[in-house]
Formats: C-alpha cells, sequence, structure tokens
C-alpha cells in the first residue's frame, strides 16, 4: 500500500522551518543540498564494486589515514552540493588539510563541518559505513576566516549522519528532537521512519570500544572495563558490538542504548576521532535524544577547539553508562 501522506525529509524540514519567526529557508535549502549528496554517495556505495571504486586511492588524508576511492569522490559530491547551494560560507572537510572558502558570489551565512565517509576502511568488506555533517553560523562579521571554522559544538543549530547499511538512512536534529529518515528508492525521497527518538537512561547492556588497545588504555578506561564484564545485581556482563565505523556503531548505541567508547591511551593521549566533524555532529545528536558525550572530563560541545583537524576522546551514549564512567574517572583521581 503507497502512504499518500508520507512525511518526507523535506515536507519535515519545512514544515520545521514554519515555526520559527522570521526564518528565510536557507538552513532548508542547505539541508536539501545535504540530502543530494547523501543520495549520490549511497547510489555510488551500491555500486562501488561494479563501477570500480573500491581500493585506494593512492594518497593520504589530513589524519593519515589511507584515501579510498570512494573518500575521494564522496568529498567532491558533498564539497559541490554545499558550495552550489548559496547558503553555505565555509566548508570543514576531514579530507581538506585546510577551510574550505566558498566562492563570494555564491556565500551565505553557514558553516559546515563533515566526514563525507566515515568508515571508509571497511569499505571492500562491504561492512556499513556513513557520512557526518554539523551546521553552524558564521561568527565573523567580515569575511569568513578561520575563527569560523573552529567554533565549538554548543554553537551548531543541527547536526546529523546518514548510514549506509541495509538501507540508507539519515539521522538529523535541528535542535529539537532527533529523527530517522529512510531513503524509499521506488520515490527517492527520505520518508520519516523514526519519529522523535529517545535514548533510555540506561538502555541495552552493550559496549562498544577497540578492545584490541586494551594495553594502552589508562588506568579509568581499565577499571571501567572491568565493571563491565563483571556480572551485577543477577545480571550478566555488558555485551560487546564493534563494528569500527563510527556511525554504525553509534547508530547502534543510539536505537538499543549502551556506550560507544574512543578513549585517550599512552599510544594516541587524545584519542583518534576528529572533534570538529566526528565528535561534535555526534555528541549533539546524542544529547538532542537525551543521552551524554564527554571526553572524560567536560562534555564534548563545551570543548573550545585549537585546530582543525583536533582529536579528543569519547564516551558517548546512555546517559548513566556515561555517568559510570565518569565515576571510575573521580575514583582514579582520589586514589
Amino acid at each position: 500500500m503507497v502512504d499518500t501522506n508520507c512525511m518526507t525529509l523535506t515536507r519535515f524540514v519545512l514544515s520545521e522551518q514554519r515555526k520559527i519567526p522570521g526564518a528565510t529557508g536557507d538552513l532548508t535549502q542547505l539541508l536539501s543540498a545535504i540530502m543530494t549528496a547523501v543520495k549520490a554517495t549511497s547510489s555510488a556505495v551500491r555500486k562501488a564494486g561494479i563501477a570500480r571504486l573500491f581500493g585506494i586511492a593512492g594518497d593520504t588524508n589530513i589524519s593519515g589515514d589511507q584515501q579510498q576511492k570512494l573518500d575521494v569522490l564522496a568529498n567532491e559530491l558533498f564539497i559541490n552540493m554545499l558550495r552550489s547551494s548559496y547558503t553555505t560560507c565555509l566548508l570543514v572537510s576531514e579530507e581538506n588539510e585546510t577551510v574550505i572558502e566558498v566562492e563570494i558570489e555564491k556565500q551565505g551565512k553557514y558553516v559546515v563541518w563533515f566526514d563525507p565517509l566515515d568508515g571508509s576502511s571497511n569499505i571492500d568488506c562491504l561492512a556499513s559505513i556513513g557520512s557526518i555533517f554539523g551546521i553552524a553560523r558564521k561568527i565573523s562579521d567580515d569575511s569568513p576566516g578561520q575563527q569560523d571554522g573552529i567554533q565549538p559544538g554548543r554553537n551548531m543549530v543541527a547536526a546529523g549522519y546518514a548510514l549506509y547499511g541495509s538501507a540508507t538512512v539519515i539521522v538529523l536534529s535541528t535542535g529539537n528532537g532527533v529523527n530517522e529518515f529512510t531513503l524509499d528508492p521506488s520515490i527517492g525521497e527520505f520518508v520519516l521512519t523514526k519519529p522523535n527518538i529517545r535514548m533510555k537512561p540506561r538502555g541495552k547492556a552493550i559496549y562498544s570500544v577497540n578492545e584490541g588497545n586494551a594495553c594502552y588504555f589508562f588506568e579509568p578506561m581499565k577499571k571501567y572495563m572491568e565493571k563491565l564484564k563483571t556480572p551485577k545485581d543477577g545480571k550478566g556482563p555488558y555485551a560487546a558490538r564493534y563494528v569500527g565505523s563510527m556511525v554504525s556503531d553509534l547508530h547502534r548505541t543510539l536505537i538499543y542504548g549502551g556506550i560507544f567508547m574512543y578513549p585517550g591511551s599512552t599510544k594516541a593521549p587524545e584519542g583518534k576521532l576528529r572533534l570538529l566533524y566526528e565528535c561534535n555532529p555526534m555528541a549533539y545528536v546524542i544529547e538532542q535524544a537525551g543521552g551524554m558525550a564527554s571526553d572524560g572530563n567536560q562534555p564534548i560541545l563545551d570543548i573550545v577547539p585549537t585546530s582543525l583537524h583536533q582529536r579528543a576522546p569519547i564516551f558517548i551514549g546512555s546517559a548513566d553508562d556515561v555517568k559510570d564512567y565518569l565515576k571510575c574517572v573521580e575514583e582514579c583521581k582520589k586514589q
């Protein structure tokens, strides 16, 4: 049966726009451009093997990761769509060393941070991957500059991610809760499938972390891991689930609950994940759904960044689970 009154993402964003007095529609236009980039990236991911898009492109990005062919394609798609939306002035991508300034004649008022293809090391084995984005207004009065590109996460007005898995979905927050939209290939539109997603204070007993690095973890993390693996109050230990793609692991955490962690370690004190275009947008979404996100000392969104590709440890998910980790941090400080 065809739903003749389906709530598409475009329709949803337009209805949200109507609730804001004096809204110009620029954010709606910008989100529409992101939708187009996601659809095009999804199409490329689906036919990557046939179109010979698997494999390494022969270069590394600013973070030191080897660029896959799909990384390069997705990055170009996002940059072109965002530039041509006439709503952005500055773009920050994982794949580019410096900020990307939009031509003056195409400039708008928004800054966009994005990871065009998160988890790209999983491409060749067909594991789920995704795209991440965060949006804020520029803070400078004149031409956009470096200061616009390194704003705290609290400045964001919208954030979300796309997941290219068994279906293509966009999870989006514009500061009024979190909603999931699934791409319906038959009509080429994202349709609302999970409205107003809310995380329980403590969801399923699941933790997600690269435990292969356990020998490098700091003491609070080791202590917390020990607690997760110890049965308590008649309940068994937490179950481990780890894909190695932040979008995949955090989408599961959003839907089921639990905690996702990429801690600092003796090998990498600041962790691996980038603050501006990975941690901040995900923290924004999770907080809007009722969860928490911390670097172990303060909320992720409160961190004042100092560089474009700054890294940060992250502990994110159900509020009670994150609080349990923070208790371990405090206990270790007292010892």
